[in-house]
């Protein structure tokens, strides 16, 4: 387990952090803004499950957990896995059924859905918009570094996730686009 004693360590004051491995970086390097993009999600997760109960509560819960250890995967650069804490296919898999479960009883989609609906569902909206750019953000880390693939593989899936979340969290009120802004006929 992790312990912190000393929250303010004045040691980034000058712009830089230290990467799992004590490395320094500036703190606009790619991989620390690929590690924010990730807390981020995280953190709009914690917002969504204001509004969540049972099952999409506790789904949402192994999330959050997955994504600290997304957090810590990419916090330790290179390829090596040994000791080091990495995201697997077995939690991509499970993300997988998590989705094709809930998918199941959802009617199929007659348009684009709209963020929005109830407040549960908007939060999964915007929680899948975090989840997109922090994919965009280790999709542009992974051109320049090594990055871990399964990492790739479980943002991709978690925002497939989140918008079949909202689906399920509107139960059944999709907001849909209306191409134009014209009723359908």
């Amino acid at each position: 387990m992790v312990r912190l004693d000393v929250i303010t360590t004045r040691g980034g004051d000058r712009g830089e952090t230290s990467l799992g491995d004590g490395t320094r970086l500036r703190k606009d390097a790619l991989r620390v803004e690929a590690i924010g993009a990730v807390d981020e999600v995280n953190a709009t997760l914690g917002l969504l499950r204001l509004h969540a109960e049972g099952e999409a509560d506790a789904m949402l819960a192994r999330i959050q957990n997955d994504l600290f250890d997304l957090g810590a995967d990419l916090c330790m650069p290179g390829d090596e896995t040994e000791g080091r804490l990495r995201v697997t296919d077995a939690q991509c898999a499970r993300l997988e059924g998590e989705i094709a479960a809930m998918n199941a009883g959802l009617p199929p989609l007659r348009s684009f859905v709209l963020p929005g609906g109830t407040p549960a569902a908007a939060h999964a909206h915007l929680a899948r918009t975090a989840a997109r750019r922090a994919e965009r953000v280790v999709v542009a880390l992974s051109a320049a570094e090594a990055v871990n693939p399964a990492a790739l593989r479980y943002l991709n899936r978690l925002s497939d996730h989140l918008f079949v979340l909202s689906r399920v969290l509107n139960a059944g009120g999709d907001v849909l686009w209306v191409p134009g802004g014209k009723p359908e006929a």
